[in-house]
């Protein structure tokens, strides 16, 4: 599988920590110091998360000079879709204007590199020429918007790449540990009558102490594994690409590296954690501002709800 061009789409509303002062009892100062986010873009108005998605992915379509006739499967990567059903992935296909099966996927923030995975396999047995991989996201959506030690992290994206074959990824890993304890949002439980305990819809939960140190130790294992799977060294690479969570993770990661901070590119300050759309949105970002180029190497890594954890060497 190589990926042949990105796209992405940010909300319109792009709301301050100084916003957020209003009806929490935080500062700005606060979490500039302890995230790195200064502002995040939230879907608002008549704005919809299938939307962006259809954005990002037209993105993709043009840039390659394709049409939503040239793909023969979306794959498309969200925690929190547009409807219970059906899939945020089919109601893209239909703003697309696209016939070729479409399914979503949830792999919490680590969606992108599932996505990328399942795409190769698509693609490797030739059932796909051309695969989009979506990533679109509304964790405003899924926020407890008055608890002020998450609603601050999380904002609204999509992100769109798309695959045909090739050899551009060189070697990719996925894990996944099931622990729900840490990280989950539950919906509404409806009103069977069949149930003895009916769990109340509840918002986005996080034990931000317990993720940080799972972020850290396992994006350090997952790269260092996927660096000696391709024989590189952290030299040879020219892009880290890490799952834009917290600033204080991403440094964790470079110091370990002992790499300098141009490459490790982040955009959390202005987007916040946008869950699996984090990635393919920056590198949309970076091949639209001459950051990203052809014959570049590229370190992914990600982790997210499950728990789940992934990394990439991908030659762009």
């Amino acid at each position: 599988m190589r990926i042949i061009s990105f796209g992405h789409a940010l909300p319109k509303r792009s709301v301050t920590n100084q916003e957020l002062t209003a009806f929490l009892d935080t500062t700005d100062e606060w979490i500039v110091e302890h995230t790195g986010i200064r502002s995040r873009r939230i879907l608002s108005g008549k704005e919809t998360v299938s939307g962006l998605g259809a954005k990002a992915a037209k993105m993709a379509l043009t840039r390659a000079g394709l049409t939503a006739k040239d793909v023969d499967y979306i794959l498309c990567s969200t925690t929190a879709g547009e409807m219970t059903f059906p899939a945020t992935s089919c109601l893209i296909q239909e703003k697309l204007g696209a016939t070729c099966p479409s399914m979503d996927l949830n792999a919490g923030c680590t969606g992108f590199l599932y996505a990328l995975d399942m795409a190769d396999a698509l693609l490797s047995s030739g059932k796909a020429k051309r695969v989009l991989v979506l990533c679109a996201e509304q964790i405003s959506r899924l926020s407890d918007w008055t608890d002020r030690s998450t609603c601050v992290l999380f904002g609204d994206a999509a992100g769109a790449a798309l695959c045909e074959a090739g050899d551009g990824l060189k070697t990719i890993r996925l894990s996944a540990k099931g622990n729900a304890t840490p990280l989950h949002a539950w919906p509404d439980g409806g009103n069977s009558p069949f149930l003895e305990d009916r769990q109340p819809a509840q918002p986005l939960y996080m034990n931000g102490q317990e993720i940080f140190k799972f972020a850290v130790s396992h994006s350090s294992r997952d790269i260092a594994a996927v660096m000696a799977d391709a024989d590189l060294t952290a030299d040879q690479v020219d892009h880290f690409v890490l799952h834009q969570a917290n600033l204080r993770i991403i440094e964790a990661a470079r110091a370990r590296l002992k790499q300098p901070t141009e490459k490790f590119p982040v955009n959390i300050h202005d987007h916040g954690n946008t869950s699996s759309a984090c990635i393919p949105v920056l590198l949309s970002e970076m091949a639209e501002d001459g950051r990203l180029l052809r014959g570049q190497t590229l370190v992914l890594s990600a982790f997210g709800a499950g728990l789940t954890t992934g990394a990439a060497v991908l030659q762009y």
